[in-house]
C-alpha cells in the first residue's frame, strides 16, 4: 500500500505502480459492502439511504458486542422513511439533507448527501442544527 496519493502518483508516472496494484488489492471502494447499494440504478435516493442504514444494522446485529447490538435495536425503533429537510449549519448555512430517524425532541439523525455521510442534529426553534457529529448512522445515533 502506498503511504499517500502523491507517492502513488510519482510511482505511477515512473511505471513502478502499474496495474499490479489493482490486481493485488482491487480498488479500495470495492471492499466497502454498501458501495454496491449506491451504484444500483433503479433505487430512489430514499431507498439508497435506507439500504445504507440496513447494511449497517445487519452488520451490527452480527457483532459479538452486546452494547453495539442493543444500540442497533434502539436505532431501528426510531427509524423513519427518509424525507428531505433543511438543516442549519454554523455560519448561517443551510443545506437540504434527509431525515432518517424520528427526533426524540432533542436529537435526530440525518443523511448529508453532499458529504456522503450521516450527521447528528439537535432540534432547535429554526429546525435541525448540525452539531458536528458525523459518520455512520449508527455511530451518530450511539453518541447521544
Amino acid at each position: 500500500m502506498f503511504c499517500c496519493t502523491r507517492c502513488w502518483k510519482l510511482r505511477r508516472s515512473s511505471g513502478e505502480a502499474g496495474s499490479f496494484y489493482f490486481e493485488e488489492n482491487g480498488p479500495e471502494f470495492s471492499k466497502i459492502p454498501w458501495w454496491r447499494v449506491m451504484l444500483e440504478r433503479d433505487l430512489s435516493i430514499g431507498d439508497r439511504i435506507s439500504a445504507l442504514i440496513e447494511a449497517e444494522l445487519v452488520e451490527a446485529m452480527q457483532s459479538q458486542d452486546m452494547v453495539f447490538r442493543r444500540t442497533a435495536e434502539a436505532f431501528r425503533k426510531t427509524l423513519r422513511q427518509p424525507r428531505q429537510i433543511k438543516v442549519n449549519f454554523s455560519g448561517g448555512i443551510t443545506q437540504l439533507c434527509w431525515s432518517v430517524s424520528r427526533g426524540d425532541g432533542t436529537y435526530r439523525v440525518v443523511y448529508m448527501p453532499r458529504a456522503g455521510y450521516f450527521s447528528l442534529c439537535v432540534e432547535s426553534d429554526f429546525g435541525p442544527l448540525d452539531i458536528g457529529v458525523h459518520g455512520p448512522a449508527l455511530g451518530c445515533f450511539g453518541s447521544v
